[in-house]
């Protein structure tokens, strides 16, 4: 199905009448928890430098993240975070929220990608790291090997080092996630992005809800141990109730760690923010998860999929091990 045109997208509308989904709603109004500095500071500069030279991608540009600031630089923990973007910069799809570019055609991934994201990663220090990509359906294999060989490659360098892949669909091949599972990788992650009902409004109709509960089983299923990761975000016009059954669809195949986060309009061309969600509102959804089983939940207005990723794993696995040696003293 093609992507709507953008004279389209100005006038189409919500499922359930909920009102055009671009533009800029008049209505809703920005709150102050959502304000961030621009980013600067010696560190940030450094990375910065670093994937320059090196050409590399990161989700944290191409998305326009608002926490590239914080997480560059290493937050209060001194721990930076960095979310590359491998096999280019260019999306074959075209969901709704997203502020990535696309194209049917794009440019072939670089042969030594793999190589030079290993070798900039290595040169940060940094104990794990995020590795995402844009949709790639123009190659058989989704970007599957080519994720893999980045694993590899990192692991090779620097064995100790954490690797979570933040994945696409793979078109809902599965051969293509076990190839990635079984590279090294730590931690797969894979966001069903918005409730069920939502799902053909935000995402590209080449995605699913369905289809993205599949990949996620798979990856949990084809090796022993492997944590799996989803994201929601909110602010889209879903219901509490809708948020809910999502959380039980993705603890009914054994993810691991959520995240939830609130949608914001990258430019009037995308999707309207239809609420914004309240830092409360947050911390109830972060108990809530944790009450029916996540290992870890991470959720407020700024949480992004990859948001402060090493902390997160790190908070989740002392937690993990505590729990059990204190279990192993009763």
């Amino acid at each position: 199905m093609p992507k709507l045109m953008e004279s389209e997208k100005k006038s189409a509308p919500y499922p359930g009448g909920l009102g055009p989904f671009t533009g800029r709603d008049p209505n809703v109004k920005k709150p102050e928890w959502l304000r961030q500095k621009a980013p600067q500071g010696e560190r940030f500069s450094q990375i910065k430098e670093s994937i320059s030279q090196l050409k590399l991608n990161t989700v944290c540009v191409e998305a326009q993240c608002p926490n590239i600031g914080e997480c560059w630089n290493g937050g209060d923990d001194g721990i930076a975070t960095a979310t590359i973007m491998v096999l280019g910069d260019t999306c074959t799809r075209g969901c709704r929220f997203c502020a990535v570019k696309t194209s049917r055609n794009p440019a072939p991934p670089d042969p030594m990608e793999p190589e030079n994201t290993a070798k900039a990663i290595a040169s940060w220090g940094v104990d794990y790291i995020v590795i995402t990509s844009v949709d790639r359906d123009d190659i058989p294999d989704g970007g599957s090997g080519h994720f893999a060989q980045t694993v590899k490659a990192m692991k090779k360098l620097k064995p100790e080092i954490m690797v979570e892949c933040l994945t696409s669909d793979f078109r809902g091949d599965l051969k293509a996630v076990e190839t990635l599972v079984h590279s090294g990788l730590d931690v797969f992650a894979h966001n069903i992005e918005t409730v069920k009902r939502l799902q053909r409004l935000v995402r590209d109709p080449r995605a699913g809800y369905e289809q993205s509960l599949s990949v996620l089983n798979r990856a949990k299923q084809s090796k022993e141990g492997m944590i799996t990761k989803s994201s929601i975000m909110l602010g889209l016009g879903e219901s509490d109730d809708e948020v809910k059954q999502t959380m039980m669809d993705l603890r009914a195949i054994n993810v691991d760690i959520l995240t939830l986060g609130q949608y914001l309009q990258p430019t009037p061309l995308h999707l309207t923010v239809k609420e914004y969600v309240t830092p409360e509102k947050f911390d109830f959804w972060k108990e809530y998860g944790e009450s029916i089983g996540f290992r870890y939940v991470a959720s407020g207005p700024l949480v992004r999929s990859s948001y402060r990723a090493g902390e997160l794993f790190v908070q989740t696995m002392v937690r993990e091990k505590t729990k059990n040696a204190n279990g192993s003293l009763l």
